[in-house]
């Protein structure tokens, strides 16, 4: 294993793309926890249709990808939480409307301009040749940010992520973490379309935190675990994308599944023993 991970990084691009999957995976699977504690866990899919919609849109112009998908995925994540919270319409209910309409905005701002481009493709199914110097640096500044957020304010989000009127009554702003946490997400979910493509990367925030649920109890253990897991898991499918020359985004998800599979059978022996 050490002499394929060795050989892998000797090639920049694939050095870039495990350094910058590595970043991107541990920020989506900390994340993932809160977010699927709040029943939020559709969110990364929502967000990563808009993303390759207004991807779409930007390539169709000329515009500079990352600085038109940014912002318009934020704004869909503030939405969102906004139409969530005032009760009108129900999370998983908005998350598939919104995902719907950008996906077809995508396709049809693709087919009318540029068609099935390479770029596009990348964006859609994700590409280990996509990510650039200039992503590896976002990811490192977007991880440093979040593990700060888990590190200097994990008490705040333990009570916005089990119980947020109860979080209200003792002070905490839930609103202003709720936005936090949505842009995170957002931001996230951008950067990681570079690799895993606009179908897979739910899978980085959804896998890693149920995963843990599987045997840790406690809001800590899963989180801790999570990190772990999802680390783990991408450098495992990373491998097995190099050894047998199979996508990328793909190998990841099902390295997670497997993990997943296995925390289940550690669950039922736990206790088949109890």
């Amino acid at each position: 294993m050490m002499k394929l991970m060795m050989e892998m990084l000797s090639y920049p691009f694939l050095a870039r793309a495990f350094v910058g999957g590595i970043l991107i995976s541990l920020c989506a699977s900390l994340l993932g926890v809160s977010l699927v504690l709040k029943r939020y866990s559709m969110i990364g899919d929502g967000l990563s249709h808009v993303s390759f919609g207004a991807l779409s849109i930007a390539i169709a112009m000329g515009w500079s990808p990352l600085s038109v998908s940014v912002p318009v995925v934020v704004l869909a994540a503030f939405f969102l939480l906004r139409i969530t919270e005032n009760g009108k319409i129900k999370s998983d209910a908005a998350i598939a409307m919104i995902s719907a309409g950008a996906l077809a905005v995508g396709i049809i701002a693709t087919s009318l301009t540029t068609g099935m481009t390479t770029d596009i493709s990348s964006y859609m199914f994700g590409s280990i040749l996509a990510m650039s110097p200039t992503d590896v640096y976002f990811s490192a500044a977007l991880s440093v940010v979040v593990l700060g957020l888990f590190v200097f304010c994990y008490h705040k989000l333990f009570a916005v992520a089990f119980d947020e009127s109860f979080a209200r009554a003792t002070g905490v702003g839930v609103e202003r973490y709720n936005v936090l946490i949505a842009i995170l997400t957002a931001v996230t979910i951008v950067l990681g379309m570079r690799m895993m493509g606009a179908m897979l990367i739910s899978s980085l925030i959804i896998f890693p935190a149920i995963t843990s649920m599987r045997v840790f109890k406690s809001f800590r253990g899963v989180v801790v675990s999570s990190g772990i897991v999802s680390v783990v898991c991408f450098a495992f499918g990373m491998a097995a994308s190099y050894r047998f020359s199979a996508p990328a985004g793909a190998s990841v998800v099902v390295a997670n599944l497997l993990c997943f599979l296995l925390f289940t059978a550690w669950q039922a022996v736990g206790r088949m023993r109890g």
